[in-house]
């Protein structure tokens, strides 16, 4: 059987390219016999050059938009469903216009979100997490630079976890969603959006349009912003003093020179307290909602009127005899004391959380004991669509060889110590893929802590073994759950199971190739995680500093850090476990807590930030209140559109700055 296709050119191709008659919700209550007697469509175009060349262009781009947005945000958003309306959007266009002789089929359409799903969502993580932590932990205060780690290390380790990622999804797939029938949210709902796409076709030009109209505007902002169009300054700025007009603050500053404390007057905006005027952050509020965004302003808050002041005039005299304060100056009070208190409320939130999820991970290894179904035999349907194990066998051995040995030559894990992160990075693949699922969440970032233990105990001073061991969980884990969301997709669409693992496989050479590109163009050193004097951090990258928080506690013990850096580990875990606990033990109630993401990062994220996520969440809320059916139609792809057009043009202007504008 060829995997490969040609797509549709008479009109019988055509009409059996179209959608089936059996809505998506009515194909996913049936078992799988009755799925491939029923609704398997193996004769249809589906795994087309076109369709993979589709998918590969918006995943190239859709990349840029999670490495920035997670680089900002410490989020990394699906893009399945911008993807679907991209690519419908785009194909019809060119049909219009004459490039385009025949339409796309709704299962080609599928395999080009699969294939950009896979460029623009799986293989982002470890530059949100791993690697710019790793260059965290290189910056001091001689070189406040630090150093990067080389691309030719990150994009074959990036590569060598997303394929391994992929293929532990294999033996998982049929049991997961052909035998339980798991939801997979987020994968019924791009399939659910495809067949309306298909089905009503006014609808799906209007979303369209609503996207591409927001991402114009997205792409206005890094042009204004960014660009150093005049002496080597942008034309308009960054962020706004808008809380200026709060009663100035009198605290008490250490003088490096003096070695004593001063007392200084301060604004709201030496806080940081402005409004940031980046598209992204408002179309990352309008996504998250307002529970999360008004508790990142409590948080921030925090660290402005209570943590920042008292960590400004709190001298320590540490191991080198030297006096020193919690936090240096007010507008780096967010990562001097903020990160020790809002990453460990994240770490114990999300593990506590993680771990009240007892049933999931039960039923996980329930399944590995061979109580989800038998395997297929002589007469199975499946033989010929589904993904052979074969596949999985050959192609774990060489991903995992390949990041075996990188690991030993580029971080100095030892090859047993190494075999013990790829042992583990199997379970929690199997345990993300079923939260997957269940929740559509993806606990990577909790999979990625525990891993982060389990090594801090094995090797504490290396923080390389720490964060890289941990890079492959989270990155395994993640790139499996993306695939069986996307293989729901298609299941409800009766697509071909092998040609659409195909398309998702090439995915992650293309996202490793952007990933890389616009990680390196936006984090060319270390001070674009941590600001300079006077200019406040481009990217804080929150999920890296709580990585690097773990790493430091092991590497130079608790006894040497600042005694408020201690107090915080101890009050953010304390609270984060209180809030993981509150959730599980009042799900009625659960809504009306404080958001513990929330409030976590809004303890390590600079506020302008967190004030411009609350403006976008307040917008998407005013526009729900006054018209709920428009609100339901037109948010995500509103929001959807500023986040990729900020982000894809700000990586360019980027780009531009560092090499032709420098």
């Amino acid at each position: 059987m060829s995997l490969f296709q040609r797509p549709p050119a008479t009109p019988n191709e055509i009409e059996r390219g179209k959608p089936i008659a059996i809505p998506p919700d009515r194909v996913g209550s049936m078992d799988e016999r009755e799925w491939y007697a029923r609704a398997f469509r193996g004769d249809a175009a589906q795994l087309t050059v076109r369709a993979v060349a589709m998918g590969t262009v918006l995943g190239f781009f859709l990349a840029f938009t999670n490495v920035y947005v997670s680089l900002k945000t410490g989020w990394a958003f699906g893009v399945s469903l911008t993807a679907c309306i991209a690519s419908f959007t785009l194909w019809t266009g060119l049909q219009r216009v004459g490039i385009a002789r025949t339409p796309m089929t709704i299962l080609e359409t599928n395999c080009a979100q699969s294939t950009a799903s896979a460029a623009g969502y799986g293989t982002a993580v470890t530059v949100g997490t791993a690697v710019p932590a790793m260059l965290l932990l290189s910056a001091t205060d001689a070189d406040p630079r630090g150093s990067n780690l080389p691309w030719w290390v990150v994009a074959p380790w990036i590569l060598g976890c997303a394929a391994l990622g992929v293929m532990m999804a294999i033996p998982m797939k049929r049991s997961l969603i052909n035998r339980e029938r798991l939801r997979f949210p987020s994968g019924t709902a791009a399939a659910v959006l495809l067949h309306s796409l298909y089905t009503e076709g006014r609808e799906a030009l209007a979303k369209g349009r609503a996207l591409f109209a927001a991402a114009v505007v997205g792409v206005a902002v890094p042009v204004l912003e960014q660009l150093h169009l005049r002496d080597h300054q942008a034309l308009l700025p960054a962020r706004s003093k808008v809380l200026d007009w709060l009663p100035r603050r009198m605290v008490r500053v250490l003088d490096p020179a003096s070695r004593a404390f001063v007392p200084t007057w301060t604004a709201a905006s030496d806080w940081g307290m402005a409004l940031d005027h980046g598209a992204v952050l408002v179309g990352a509020g309008a996504i998250v909602g307002l529970r999360t965004s008004v508790a990142m302003v409590i948080g921030g808050l925090v660290v402005a009127y209570g943590l920042g002041p008292i960590a400004l005039g709190w001298g320590w005299t540490n191991a080198a005899g030297h006096l020193v304060a919690a936090a240096a100056r007010p507008g780096a009070a967010w990562k001097d004391v903020g990160t020790w208190y809002g990453a460990p409320l994240l770490v114990a939130y999300g593990m506590v959380a993680f771990a009240l999820q007892f049933r999931t991970v039960g039923r996980s290894f329930a399944w590995m004991a061979g109580r989800a179904g038998a395997p297929a035999g002589d007469e199975d349907p499946a033989r010929d669509a589904e993904v052979p194990m074969r596949w999985f066998v050959v192609g774990s051995a060489v991903a995992g060889v390949a990041v075996l040995a990188l690991a030993r030559l580029a971080f100095g894990i030892p090859i047993l110590y190494g075999a013990l992160a790829l042992l583990l990075c199997f379970f929690f693949a199997l345990v993300a893929s079923r939260a997957c699922g269940e929740t559509d969440l993806i606990p990577a970032g909790p999979l990625g802590k525990v891993t982060q233990l389990v090594y801090g105990v094995l090797m504490p001073q290396s923080y390389a073994a720490n964060l890289m061991t941990a890079s492959i969980s989270a990155s395994t884990g993640l790139a499996s759950a993306d695939l069986l969301k996307d293989l729901k997709s298609g299941h409800l669409l009766g697509a071909h199971p092998r040609r659409q693992f195909v398309a998702q496989f090439l995915g992650i050479f293309t996202g490793t190739a952007a990933t890389c590109i616009a990680y390196y163009v936006l984090v060319p050193d270390a001070t674009a995680l941590t600001g300079t004097p006077g200019h406040p951090a481009a990217f804080p990258a929150p999920a890296a500093q709580q990585w690097k928080v773990v790493a430091d506690v092991f590497r130079l013990g608790l006894a040497n850090l600042h005694p408020m850096a201690r107090d915080g580990i101890a009050v953010g875990l304390l609270a984060g476990v209180l809030l993981a606990v509150a959730e599980w033990a009042l799900p009625g109630y659960a809504r009306r807590l404080p958001s513990a993401t929330g409030l976590g990062l809004g303890l390590l994220l600079p506020f302008d930030i967190s004030l411009t996520f609350l403006v976008g969440a307040l917008a998407a809320w005013a526009f729900g209140r006054a018209n709920r059916r428009q609100a339901d139609r037109f948010v995500v792809p509103i929001a959807s559109g500023l986040i990729a057009g900020e982000s894809v043009v700000g990586v360019l202007v980027q780009l531009v700055n560092n090499t032709l504008l420098r």
